[in-house]
C-alpha cells in the first residue's frame, strides 16, 4: 500500500497541532521558567550523572552557556549542583524537589490536554493512531540505528 503524497505534510500538521496543545498546557500553568530551561530541567532530571560539560554538548552549546542556564535554574530554587561522590572534582546537576514537582505537574497538564484530544476520537481511530504512531516511532529508531522491533507486539 503506498502512502498519500500529502502523508508528511499531515504529520507535519499534526506535530504542529500537538505542540500548540502541550504550549497551551504549559502556558495555562503559568510557568515562570523559559521553554530552554525547562528543556535543561528536563535533560538534567533524566539524566542525573550529568555534569555542565555533558550538558552543553546535549544542547549543542558553549559550557559557559550550559552553566548561566543552571546558575538561574539555581537561582529559582529548581537546580542544584553536588561534588559527584566519586571523584570530588566532578559536579553533578539536580534537580531540585521543587524542580522535581514542576516537571511533574506539567507532564501531568500535557497527558490530559492530550488525553482531552483523544477523548474526542473515535476508540478505533485512536487504536489505529497507536500503532501508526508506534511504527513510526520504530521506523525513526532504525534510521538512528536502534534495533527493531515489531510495533503491533506492544500494548498501551
Amino acid at each position: 500500500m503506498e502512502p498519500p503524497p500529502n502523508l508528511a505534510a499531515a504529520i507535519e500538521t499534526a506535530a504542529e497541532a500537538l505542540v500548540t496543545v502541550l504550549d497551551s498546557a504549559a502556558s495555562r500553568h503559568h510557568i515562570s521558567v523559559s521553554p530552554t530551561q525547562l528543556r535543561v530541567l528536563s535533560l538534567i532530571n533524566a539524566r542525573p550523572a550529568t555534569n555542565v560539560n555533558r550538558l552543553a554538548e546535549l544542547l549543542d552549546v558553549v559550557p559557559s552557556s550550559a552553566s548561566r542556564l543552571c546558575d538561574r535554574l539555581e537561582a529559582m530554587g529548581l537546580l542544584r549542583r553536588a561534588a559527584d561522590p566519586r571523584d570530588r572534582r566532578e559536579v553533578r546537576l539536580l534537580p531540585t524537589a521543587a524542580g522535581e514537582n514542576l516537571l511533574r505537574d506539567l507532564a501531568e497538564r500535557r497527558h490530559r490536554a492530550v488525553q482531552a484530544v483523544l477523548d474526542r476520537m473515535p476508540q478505533r481511530t485512536q487504536h489505529e493512531l497507536l500503532l501508526a504512531l508506534l511504527a513510526f516511532t520504530q521506523a525513526a529508531a532504525r534510521g538512528a540505528g536502534e534495533p527493531q522491533e515489531d510495533p503491533t507486539v506492544r500494548t498501551a
